[in-house]
């Protein structure tokens, strides 16, 4: 039995954190409001009142949450941060979605602390991680990564060892920007096809018998027809994501135009007020 601490309670981590107590391992969590962690507790968690107290307790630490700015008040925070509650041997995971950079920034004073450091951002969203179906995208040491494998595997159905630090977090931001491009441009036709009279129903059917479009695509296109504006992976992230993408693509002077036009159409959603919608909400831009 593993002693795993989760730092953040949102929409992943609290699930994860279930996930994970399913599989008799002791865990303790952390969340800024404890009210979010309430139900864990009483499902046999551990609540930390801080992220230090958590790594004290725990082998391997996992943060899940918004930000590179929340990642690293959790870790590096010089009073209360994750880091200062490490031991030698513990292993700490970041699973939030970030940038590049931070990743590397992160993993450098962790590593400097003497512990060690994988970047294992997730695939999937809030039904995925209540099936235990997440995928990982790892980036780090192998050896480090077959340590944890198994517990990763006990709350995601495949895990991915993309390469080397924040090559895990690089490929997170890659399969983010191809589905918002995605679920954009999908949105973007269907509204062209109604102002034509094709009925969104009717375009779906047979947009989606075709190969042009991804299983992705295809289920947001079903919950744009449904006018399922409940937040699975709401605007307001995908907006934040693809200023990851940008700034990731900047610092290796990579050219994004496509990714940088969508990012302010989500811009735009947000403006409009559609910012806690979920991501095919985007199409009331459109409709």
């Amino acid at each position: 039995m593993s002693r795993i601490a989760i730092l953040g309670m949102g929409a992943m981590g609290s699930r994860i954190a279930q996930n994970l107590l399913k599989t008799n391992h002791q865990v303790i969590v952390y969340n800024r409001t404890a009210d979010k962690a309430k139900l864990l507790v009483e499902q046999g968690a551990i609540y930390a009142a801080k992220p230090r107290e958590a790594a004290e307790q725990a082998d391997i630490v996992i943060s899940m949450v918004t930000d590179d700015l929340a990642s690293r008040a959790v870790w590096l925070d010089p009073e209360t941060g994750a880091i200062l509650g490490l031991s030698k041997n513990a292993i700490a995971i970041e699973s939030s979605t970030l940038t590049v950079n931070w990743t590397r920034e992160l993993a450098a004073a962790i590593e400097g602390h003497g512990a060690e450091f994988l970047d294992a951002p997730v695939v999937g969203s809030r039904p995925q991680a209540d099936a235990g179906k997440l995928i990982y995208l790892v980036g780090g040491k192998a050896e480090i990564l077959r340590k944890i494998q198994d517990i990763l595997l006990s709350v995601g159905g495949t895990v991915y060892h993309i390469g080397s630090l924040g090559q895990g977090m690089a490929m997170k931001l890659a399969v983010n920007a191809l589905f918002g491009i995605q679920v954009a441009a999908l949105a973007e036709v269907l509204g062209m096809l109604t102002k034509h009279g094709v009925t969104s129903a009717k375009a779906m059917e047979c947009l989606g018998s075709l190969p042009i479009i991804s299983p992705a695509a295809k289920g947001a296109g079903n919950l744009i027809l449904a006018n399922n504006q409940t937040p699975m992976f709401p605007i307001g992230l995908v907006e934040k994501d693809f200023r990851y993408i940008l700034q990731t693509a900047q610092a290796v002077n990579a050219q994004t135009p496509t990714s940088a036009a969508i990012h302010q159409i989500y811009q735009d959603a947000i403006a409009k007020g559609y910012g806690n919608d979920n991501i095919t909400g985007i199409a009331q831009l459109f409709s």
